[in-house]
C-alpha cells in the first residue's frame, strides 16, 4: 500500500474520522501507518505549542508515534480558511517545509494518510493549492463523500476537478454524517455507479466514535 493524500467534498465530510479509521484498517493488514495533516487552522496553545485537535486524532491512530511537528508542520491558531489563518499569524506558508516532513514520516513507516483541509479546491496559500501539495508528495488521491443531501452533484464535481487536474483518484470512502438523510442507501449506489474508482467502503453514522472499532469496515486496495 502507498501513500495517498484524503480529501472530502468539502469541509465537515469526517476526513479526519474517515483517515484515523484508514490508519486502523492499514496496521490491520501488517502495515506502519502513520497520519498526516500539513496544514491545519484552529489550534490551541499548549505547553508543547500550538496543537491541533484535527491533528491530534491522527497521531492518536498512528503507529509509530511520530513528532507532532511532522505529522503537523503548519498548526495555524485562527478557524479559519487557511490562507486567511496563516496571514492572521504571519506565517508563510511553504511547500518545502511539508513535503520535509512528509518524507521524515515516509521514512518511518509503510503508509502515509496525508489529509487535506476542506473540499479539494481550499487554498493553501496565495500561490498555493492542494493539488501543488499533492504533486509534490506525488501521491494519488481517496475522496471522503459526506452522504447527506448534495452528495452527488458534490462528488462528482469532485471526482472530475482531481482527474482534470491530473492526479490519480485511487478510491473513496461513504461516510454517513446525517443520520435523517431520505434514501442513503439509493444515493450511496447512485455514487457506485457514477465514481469510476473503487469504493473502500463505507462509514456508518455513530456518536461515539472510535476509530479501531470501526477499521472492519473499510478495505484500502
Amino acid at each position: 500500500m502507498r501513500s495517498f493524500f484524503v480529501t472530502g467534498t468539502d469541509t465537515g465530510v469526517g476526513k479526519t474520522w474517515v483517515s484515523s479509521v484508514l490508519l486502523h484498517a492499514l496496521r490491520q493488514q501488517g502495515l506502519r501507518a502513520v497520519g498526516m495533516k500539513p496544514l491545519a487552522s484552529g489550534s490551541e496553545l499548549s505547553p508543547e505549542g500550538w496543537r491541533n485537535d484535527d491533528a491530534l486524532q491522527l497521531l492518536a491512530a498512528s503507529d509509530p508515534k511520530p513528532a507532532y511537528a511532522d505529522l503537523n508542520p503548519y498548526a495555524l491558531p485562527a478557524p479559519l480558511a487557511p490562507e486567511i489563518a496563516a496571514r492572521e499569524a504571519g506565517v508563510s506558508v511553504e511547500l518545502a517545509l511539508m513535503s520535509q516532513a512528509f518524507a521524515r514520516l515516509q521514512s518511518m513507516a509503510d503508509t502515509v494518510v496525508v489529509e487535506g483541509v476542506g473540499g479539494w479546491a481550499a487554498p493553501l496559500a496565495p500561490a498555493l493549492d492542494q493539488v501543488d501539495l499533492a504533486r509534490e508528495l506525488r501521491l494519488p488521491v481517496v475522496l471522503v463523500v459526506g452522504l447527506r443531501l448534495g452528495c452527488l452533484n458534490h462528488a462528482r464535481l469532485t471526482a472530475r476537478a482531481i482527474a482534470s487536474d491530473g492526479i490519480e483518484l485511487i478510491g473513496w470512502i461513504a461516510n454517513e454524517v446525517d443520520p435523517h438523510m431520505l434514501r442513503r442507501d439509493e444515493n450511496f449506489e447512485l455514487l457506485r455507479s457514477r465514481i469510476a474508482a473503487p469504493c473502500w467502503g463505507r462509514l456508518p453514522y455513530q456518536e461515539n466514535q472510535n476509530a479501531a472499532e470501526w477499521a472492519s469496515y473499510l478495505t484500502p486496495t
